[in-house]
């Protein structure tokens, strides 16, 4: 019973949390100005990209950092194939030129750099760590520049809250969709093995779903409220956050495994991401046939992965 309550708890905590950390991104950005697809590509992409951060960095304090790869590789697969395919199927997505342009691009950049990285040596060493964090910053200053010069925006007009509000509803947002996202996949889990579902099942379903939805319920949030830049800007901000971030500084900290197998893992990420870029640079939106799509190449995915 508790593990039911805790999985509609979990969901509710993630709706709710989700809307108000929506919520105050958007008129933060109204209020300052700034596009909202810069919101997405930081705050927003940041914060839902906390847990992956979380598990990566502490299981490398813990001198487990062979999960990190997965850990991002895997995530990210999940970003684009499932969270953005089912929020295109509920809603049309309106994506903006420089996320097709440029930020896209860039995410199957840093990917690809992340498979030579790993195929040299089967690891991510310290200098490899430093190049990503390299990166990391030119991301950044791209963000920054992004800010000052401003992109087109779709989205309508917001009445923005106080600076403190905003502030107040994206941190209390961000700590309620993570804590739901905990309480979420320890229900969904309890439940799985109660009825029988073997622990390689729950990690490669429910584990990766959970510490995806966050990503998930915020995108879906910010596309059913208009706000197109935070629901694109999330997924791939959170993407590149995952590999230049997570693996930087886990590689700052001790060497991460890249095992042979994560090469296949790495190109589903880019045919992802690739698929992403070809789905939107004609309508300038993710529409339901392309989030149909992406669902069925998960499926494909998870059914490699259970071979």
């Amino acid at each position: 019973m508790l593990n039911f309550v805790l999985l509609v708890v979990g969901f509710v905590m993630l709706v709710k949390g989700a809307d108000w950390f929506v919520e105050g991104a958007a008129s933060l950005a109204a209020r300052f100005g700034i596009p909202q697809l810069v919101i997405g590509l930081t705050i927003v992409a940041m914060g839902t990209s906390m847990p992956e951060a979380a598990v990566s960095i502490t299981a490398a304090l813990k001198g487990n950092a062979g999960i990190t790869i997965g850990n991002v590789v895997g995530s990210n697969i999940m970003n684009v194939l499932v969270i953005l395919g089912i929020t295109a199927v509920i809603t049309n997505v309106a994506i903006q030129k420089s996320t097709l342009k440029v930020e896209i691009p860039f995410m199957l950049f840093v990917t690809a750099a992340l498979v030579v990285m790993g195929l040299t040596g089967n690891e991510i060493r310290f200098i490899e760590g430093v190049v990503l964090w390299a990166l990391f910053l030119v991301y950044l200053a791209y963000l920054f520049h992004l800010s000052r010069t401003g992109v087109e925006e779709d989205e309508p007009a917001h009445a923005p809250m106080s600076i403190a509000k905003c502030l107040l509803a994206i941190v209390v947002g961000g700590v309620i969709v993570v804590l739901g996202s905990d309480f979420a996949v320890d229900g969904a889990t309890g439940i799985a093995r109660m009825i029988g579902l073997s622990e390689r099942f729950i990690g490669l379903t429910i584990v990766a779903l959970g510490t995806s939805l966050p990503e998930l319920v915020t995108s879906v949030t910010a596309a059913r409220r208009g706000n197109a830049g935070i629901a694109i800007g999330n997924i791939v901000g959170s993407n590149l956050f995952n590999i230049l971030f997570v693996t930087g500084t886990t590689a700052l900290i001790t060497p991460v495994v890249f095992e042979s197998a994560f090469v296949i893992d790495a190109l589903v990420a880019i045919a992802a991401g690739v698929l992403l870029w070809l789905g939107t640079f004609r309508t300038k939106e993710l529409r339901r046939p392309v989030g149909i799509l992406m669902l069925l190449g998960y499926a494909a995915y998870f059914v490699y992965l259970l071979a």
